[in-house]
C-alpha cells in the first residue's frame, strides 16, 4: 500500500488550506476525489479513496457539510419537482400486466 508520509502530508495540507479553487476546481468543496487527485499529481502517489479518507482521519481532518442551504435555493421549484418530476423517475418500470417470464419467448396469447 502506498504510503504519505508526515512530512508529505504537511505539504498536503498546506496546499489544501490553500482551498480547491487555486487548483482549478472551480468551488469551494474538497472531496476525497479532489484530495486523491491532488496527491497524485504532487506525490506521483496512486492510493484509493478509501485510504485518502484513512489518511485525512488519521491526521484529524473530518467530514463537514454546510451549515445552512444555499440562499440560491428556490423553495417553490423544489416542492414543484417532488411533485411532479420525482413521481414520474421513481415510477416502477416494470409493466403492469402479466406476460411471459421467458427472455427468449414472447408471451402467446
Amino acid at each position: 500500500m502506498p504510503r504519505i508520509s508526515d512530512a508529505q502530508f504537511a505539504v498536503l495540507e498546506e496546499g489544501l488550506g490553500k482551498g480547491p479553487a487555486v487548483r482549478d476546481f472551480g468551488d469551494q468543496w474538497w472531496t476525497l476525489g479532489r484530495v486523491q487527485a491532488v496527491i497524485a499529481r504532487r506525490f506521483r502517489v496512486s492510493v484509493s479513496v478509501a485510504t485518502v479518507w484513512r489518511l485525512l482521519k488519521r491526521h484529524g481532518w473530518s467530514w463537514q457539510a454546510p451549515a445552512r442551504r444555499a440562499l440560491e435555493r428556490d423553495e417553490h421549484v423544489v416542492e414543484l419537482w417532488k411533485k411532479e418530476v420525482w413521481p414520474r423517475l421513481k415510477a416502477p418500470r416494470w409493466r403492469s400486466a402479466p406476460g411471459s417470464s421467458s427472455r427468449t419467448r414472447p408471451d402467446l396469447r
